[in-house]
């Protein structure tokens, strides 16, 4: 019984590397683009409405993420459709930014911290943090969702998941 288990963790770790890691790179430019817009946008034109800045910064990084997500890291996964997917990429992307400038709006309004370092380690760390969190999980179990395709590379992922049985 430990053994099975074991053996689908593996599975799911083996099956699941190549996407974090292509998520993680997708996400690191993301953050760069979220991040120089969000200080930009609240050391100048938008000084005063860190909220809306961050809302701002994280739909261009959004957009960028939907591209780079669609057709790298899930592009085994994408849907046939791409008006459905993007659909449901910008709602998984506006609970991201609820959660990113949810972050800001605690820190500014329920902490009263008002400088601009705190301003952007919670959006733009703690709200980073937890909206990346949700989103990997949000993108590959709800918007990249379609059954592997045949490339070779992905051929035998979904049996690592099958527990090997013993004879």
């Amino acid at each position: 019984m430990f053994q099975s288990i074991i053996q689908r963790v593996r599975g799911l770790v083996q099956l699941l590397w190549r996407e974090v890691a292509k998520f993680g790179i997708v996400g690191g430019i993301g953050f760069v683009i979220d991040s120089a817009i969000f200080i930009w946008l609240f050391s100048g034109p938008m000084h005063g409405s860190e909220v809306w800045a961050k809302a701002i910064a994280t739909i261009v990084a959004s957009i960028f993420s939907w591209i780079a997500n669609r057709f790298w890291t899930f592009r085994h996964r994408k849907q046939a459709n791409p008006v459905r997917e993007a659909v449901m990429f910008a709602v998984m992307n506006i609970i991201g930014l609820l959660i990113a400038s949810g972050c800001v709006w605690f820190a500014k309004y329920a902490l009263n911290l008002n400088d601009k370092a705190s301003l952007f380690i919670a959006g733009s760390v703690v709200g980073l943090i937890l909206g990346t969190l949700f989103r990997f999980f949000a993108y590959r179990f709800w918007v990249f969702n379609e059954e592997l395709d045949s490339e070779p590379e992905f051929e035998h992922d979904h049996e690592l998941l099958e527990a090997k049985k013993p004879r």
